[in-house]
């Protein structure tokens, strides 16, 4: 891995403010708190302060063009079409933009992109200041957006492993994954409360301009070019199927991705929530329940995040992995067994500390194990697999089984599978027990 930009091996004594050394303990409080060395590192910290932009702007956009669809069709049905529209080209440039990023100054392909993020943003304000009211231009906006984040996010992870060192790829994560989660959680509630008092295009307005420091803070990022003898590729078809090929010859990769799908597609509950709170919770107010549990993974996310220095430094990234999908596994069925609300939810958060955990390991994996020259490869098939096509699947093998065994059996059954399916692959294909730094 290249680290020079970041890396001394000198060993003059460390200045204030200078990383940690990789042995260097923690006492008292700050051994359970979040695993800040990473920012220590000013390429990373830059890019990290662009991260907290993107996590709530992204969301206030994400909540206005829902509702501005429905304001004018009135219709629910156009709101998934808009979904659907954005879902397509994310996961096709997403695919294509980890071809690109491995052939490209990445610094560049992240100005490029963050700049069109932005433009794209301005232009959903034009047209709602405008009173456009077209549907077909709110679906051709968002599938602009989704495309240029398609191309972004594989260039913005794969970045992250020239930006620190190995042992701090864990911490790094996590300080990503938090902003992330925290987005997911503050976002939504900053919109649903700056709508009725600013309206839709002022909160369109408000992401543009936010993402100009987005640009900004990539604008003061180091140079990212590829690594000797990666320049002379192109970034076609070939260069994704190699993408492919090459997880397929890599088990701990392959594995660290299937390890996602299961705890996803099995055991992901979100479809449903609705049904949960109209029906097993109903008692508790509809509305409030729905809130709750749709609240209580990102929150327990969250949390788990503020609290990653308990797991940041472990070095069995594989054995990580398997026993947070494992919790999440269990945390998600103990939720269905629940016939109480608030011990539904305490399930449910908890499987939001496992799943940053998993995303935390997973995502150490994917660039540690990965050559420089497939790691932005590597994060677009991720950002498929997290974002992409995953969001059917969940809804078949989670809302499936629903009006035979009910909801909670449903969900239930769901955590339990995953327990068995993580834990029959860990036994059955050694090499993520093995992983480790």
């Amino acid at each position: 891995m290249d680290t020079s930009e970041t890396t001394d091996s000198s060993a003059e004594p460390r200045a204030a403010g200078a990383p940690e050394p990789a042995g260097a303990e923690r006492r008292g409080w700050r051994r359970w708190a979040m695993d800040t060395r990473p920012l220590r590192r000013p390429a990373y910290r830059r890019l990290w302060t662009s991260t907290i932009v993107t996590a709530v702007g992204s969301q206030l956009t994400a909540v206005a063009v829902p509702k501005q669809i429905y304001d004018i069709t009135g219709s629910s049905a156009w709101v998934g079409y808009a979904s659907l529209a954005g879902l397509v080209p994310m996961v096709a440039f997403a695919l294509w933009g980890g071809a690109v990023a491995d052939t490209v100054d990445r610094r560049k392909l992240l100005l490029v992109t963050n700049i069109g993020i932005a433009v794209t943003s301005l232009l959903f304000w034009l047209q709602a200041v405008t009173h456009l009211d077209s549907v077909a231009v709110l679906m051709v906006l968002l599938a602009l957006q989704q495309a240029f984040f398609g191309l972004n996010s594989p260039a913005r992870n794969a970045s992250i492993a020239r930006l620190v060192p190995a042992e701090e790829l864990p911490a790094a994560n996590a300080l990503g994954s938090t902003v992330m989660q925290t987005g997911l959680v503050a976002g939504p509630l900053l919109a649903g409360a700056l709508i009725p008092v600013i309206g839709l295009p002022e909160l369109y307005l408000i992401d543009a301009v936010a993402l100009c420091a987005t640009v900004w803070a990539v604008l003061r990022l180091p140079a990212l070019p590829p690594l000797t003898g990666s320049a002379a590729r192109r970034a076609g078809l070939r260069e994704i199927a190699a993408g492919f090929r090459y997880i397929s010859g890599h088990k701990v990769l392959l594995l660290s991705f299937l390890a996602d799908i299961i705890a996803m597609v099995f055991g992901m509950p979100r479809a449903l929530f609705p049904q949960l709170a109209a029906e097993t919770y109903a008692p508790y107010g509809e509305g409030l329940a729905l809130g709750l549990l749709f609240a209580a993974v990102p929150i327990g996310a969250v949390i788990g995040g503020l609290f990653s220095g308990t797991f940041s430094r472990a070095r069995r990234h594989g054995w990580m992995v398997i026993g947070a999908v494992t919790a999440w596994g269990i945390a998600v069925a103990g939720s269905g067994a629940s016939r109480n609300l608030w011990v539904a939810v305490a399930f449910l958060a908890a499987a939001g500390v496992a799943d940053m955990v998993s995303m935390v390991f997973r995502g150490a994996i994917l660039l540690s194990a990965a050559t420089d020259e497939m790691r932005g490869r590597m994060q677009g098939v991720f950002t498929v697999v997290v974002a992409g096509w995953p969001a059917p699947g969940r809804r078949c093998c989670t809302a499936r089984p629903a009006p035979a065994f009910g909801p909670r059996a449903a969900v239930n059954g769901g955590g339990l599978l995953v327990v068995v399916l993580m834990l029959g692959l860990a036994a059955a294909v050694p090499a993520l027990r093995r992983y480790r730094i």
